[in-house]
């Protein structure tokens, strides 16, 4: 298996202080990988470039790119309480959002019988910002652009886009409630930030039943949740064939997160790798384009994060 890591030192620039969401997230996932120096041989270190305007206004109104654009060219410290951004972050997420498509170029090309995956290594995360909101730590939505991209650059008739995360992805869901061509599905802790994400949330018009949501209980037994995120990727691959397949790969589901209430441990996270990659060898050529989210415990993060890189490359 080809698996890529796009990476771009720009990561680190998007400063938020004291904050979750801060680069040493980043440093502790590459010393992680650093320190596997079998796996970090094996992998294609692909350098991102930044998104166009064109590939983000995909999924974002032209209000919303310049709304950041501003703020931070003015050194304004926040989009809301949440979402902390300092001046060099509208640059940082284009390049996120350009990451999450360079791993689109990658699956996509021609490469024989040998397939191929990507693992985005980006922050600032993506799936809570909508159409025209950045919010929940997010600015652009790298998972959705990705989608996107993929379908007006290589012609992808359908995607699914898992969301593992332990907050609902309610940017993702938004952007794509109505369409049919892209499947969204979710397990996350629910009632719980950002109050969306009820399974009576499934999809509308043309969209109807292309949006699947498990939500579970702050505590829900790992091998609960694990079981329940098998069943519904067999559901979906029942009614929905997709050409590509992208993981919203978020690790505050992880036991031990503290912004979450979720038990999985590191395991789960490769055993969950290995179902989706064995949909994607079976519906999309083995394309699968990851691409980090959440996850904020610095003392495991790292070694979670190698263990779904690790899988996404056996």
């Amino acid at each position: 298996m080809a698996t890529a890591l796009i990476y771009d030192p720009s990561f680190l620039e998007h400063k938020t202080g004291r904050h979750p969401e801060n680069p040493e997230r980043l440093k502790v996932i590459l010393s992680a990988l650093q320190a596997d120096k079998p796996l970090w041989v094996k992998l294609q270190h692909l350098a991102p470039q930044a998104a166009s305007d064109e590939d983000i206004a995909r999924c974002h109104g032209n209000q919303l790119i310049d709304q950041l654009r501003t703020l931070c060219e003015r050194g304004v410290p926040f989009v809301d309480l949440d979402t902390v951004i300092s001046r060099e972050s509208y640059d940082v997420a284009r390049m996120a959002a350009g990451a999450a498509i360079t791993a689109v170029d990658h699956v996509f090309a021609e490469n024989g019988s040998e397939g191929r995956n990507a693992f985005a290594l980006v922050r600032p995360p993506g799936h809570h910002a909508t159409p025209n909101r950045a919010m929940g730590f997010c600015l652009f939505n790298n998972a959705a652009i990705a989608a996107r991209y993929a379908q007006a650059r290589y012609g992808a008739e359908r995607v699914l886009i898992i969301d593992w995360d332990v907050h609902h992805g309610n940017g993702t869901q938004d952007i794509f409630y109505s369409d049919p061509t892209v499947f969204y599905f979710s397990t996350h802790q629910y009632p719980f930030y950002p109050g969306t994400g009820a399974a009576s949330e499934t999809g509308e018009g043309k969209g109807a039943e292309t949006t699947l949501n498990i939500p579970l209980s702050e505590g829900t037994l790992a091998r609960v949740h694990h079981q329940a995120f098998i069943d519904a990727l067999e559901m979906i691959q029942r009614k929905f064939s997709p050409d590509l397949l992208v993981v919203s790969a978020g690790f505050d589901s992880r036991r031990g997160d503290p912004l979450g209430g979720l038990m999985l441990e590191d395991s789960d996270f490769r055993e969950m790798t290995k179902e989706v990659m064995g949909l994607a060898e079976r519906h999309a050529s083995a394309r699968v384009v990851s691409v980090l989210e959440g996850g904020y415990n610095l003392e495991t993060l790292g070694e979670t994060v190698r263990t779904h890189v690790a899988a996404l490359s056996a």
